[in-house]
């Protein structure tokens, strides 16, 4: 078993582990707050206290009409899939960053965002113009002079945000506008799981952040969210047996029962053992100066998987009912997915890796391209040699899933935002933020749709992953 690789770094590194609601004034106790609010909690239920009128919750007609349940879709999928090339390829691609000496980008490229935003054009949390001084603040401390100076290979501790600057302040576009503004924080990069492999290139002049590098993103992290490992320990880590979540939301604890993170579909841990039930897998934490302290886990088989998944229906079911369970987050805002993450992580247990964003994930496999065909020919294209739940359809800024018809409709499955609508040349959106199956036409018949915005007609390629 690989898992005999990391007996040795165990042994080594375990040792180290040991009515009318009163305003309640600003110079009141803490303790006399709490006297308050409970009287209020004794005499008012939340359904008694006044309500505003809220907005009129709209009925899109392809979450009426379309089954909303992956089992309806698995019909479609292959009965006896083999185990495809690409899905032998994870850990090439997981591991990467672990397997150089210097970033793999140029300055000038990391510095992009400071090229993209600037004063004048930028707002911040409290919906008012960014000035200048906050450029010139993140500049100053983003300390490029030290780019590629560390050079250090890392673990991440949780679920880390990966910035465009040095800071967990947002920068809004024009927030009066539909698509800007809340949940669109352009300086929210991505996010990075718990336990991530990391390359580290340098810290920030306050030594708050780092700038980092995953197997699919770049950016900044806080210092405090990852420890920094040793060449014997990356190899280990490498070298073991790698076990991967299959199921959201599940407390993982330490071997004394100490909370560490939830599981999150997209994770991958070193397996130490086995038993009948369960998994123990290699988990760290942050000892004495940000040094790493190994911890062993025990999760159940439950939630995890040891063998690279086969793409079948009970399997995909699986996966994509678990993935369903998060919301629409920008960029993983608030531990949630966007499309491209979503799409991500939903084929990481089945041992297909993919880039971060929609652009970079339909070049993946074999891509047919839409190039100067009609909506009717992309229709023809799609049903002819589309595979079901094997198959990405791109957009400029959006990826879906194919997954089959219904009614003789090509359907997809995908992490939307919402529809947009155009009244008056003025821009709106109906607002999603879900996972969803829907049609290439999601939208159509809705009030004031913007028939320019619709899916199918700005289909750019297909690409079957497996091919």
């Amino acid at each position: 078993m690989r898992y005999i690789f990391i007996v040795f770094l165990t042994t080594l590194f375990f040792g180290c582990s040991s009515n009318v609601v009163t305003p309640v004034s600003d110079t009141v106790t803490h303790e006399a707050k709490k006297d308050i609010l409970i009287k209020i909690d004794e005499n008012l239920s939340c359904e008694e206290l006044p309500k505003k009128e809220l907005p009129q919750v709209i009925e899109i007609s392809d979450l009426h009409n379309i089954p909303q349940n992956v089992a309806y879709f698995s019909k479609y999928i292959n009965a006896n899939p083999p185990l495809y090339y690409i899905q032998n390829k994870y850990a090439h691609y997981y591991f990467n960053i672990w397997n150089m000496d210097t970033p793999k980008e140029n300055l000038k490229s990391v510095k992009w965002p400071f090229f993209s935003y600037c004063a004048g054009k930028s707002y911040g949390e409290n919906l008012q113009p960014l000035e200048q001084s906050f450029f010139d603040e993140m500049q100053s401390n983003a300390n490029f002079e030290a780019y590629a100076t560390l050079n250090a290979k890392g673990l991440t501790l949780k679920e880390s945000n990966i910035r465009s600057f040095p800071t967990i302040r947002p920068l809004l576009r024009n927030p009066t506008l539909a698509g800007e503004g809340f949940p669109f924080d352009y300086l929210q990069n991505s996010t990075v799981h718990a336990n991530s492999p990391i390359f580290i290139s340098h810290y920030s002049k306050d030594k708050a952040w780092a700038y980092i590098f995953s197997s699919f993103a770049s950016g900044w992290i806080k210092a405090s969210e990852f420890v920094i490992l040793e060449k014997e320990h990356i190899d280990t880590w490498q070298k073991a047996q790698q076990v991967a979540i299959t199921k959201e939301n599940e407390p993982i604890y330490d071997i004394d029962g100490t909370f560490l993170f939830k599981s999150k579909i997209g994770m991958i841990f070193a397996l130490i053992s086995e038993d009948e039930k369960s998994y123990t897998i290699l988990s760290v934490s942050s000892y004495k100066n940000s040094k790493p302290l190994f911890l062993k886990s025990k999760i159940s088989k439950d939630i995890a998987t040891k063998e690279v998944m086969i793409l079948n229906e009970s399997n995909l079911v699986t996966v994509i009912n678990e993935v369903s369970k998060t919301n629409y987050g920008w960029g993983g805002m608030y531990e949630q997915r966007d499309c491209s993450s979503m799409l991500r992580d939903m084929f990481a247990p089945f041992g297909i890796w993919l880039p971060r964003n929609s652009s970079q994930q339909s070049k993946v496999g074999r891509v047919i391209t839409f190039k100067n065909l009609s909506d009717k020919e992309k229709i023809e294209l799609i049903k002819e040699k589309a595979v079901p739940f094997e198959t990405l359809l791109y957009k400029k800024g959006h990826i879906v899933l194919y997954v089959g018809t219904y009614n003789d409709e090509i359907i997809v499955f995908h992490n939307a935002w919402g529809i947009k609508t155009k009244k008056d040349g003025v821009e709106g959106r109906i607002v999603i933020g879900k996972p969803i199956f829907s049609t290439l036409r999601l939208g159509k018949g809705e009030e004031n749709f913007d028939e320019e915005s619709e899916l199918l007609r700005n289909l750019i390629s297909m690409n079957i992953l497996t091919q």
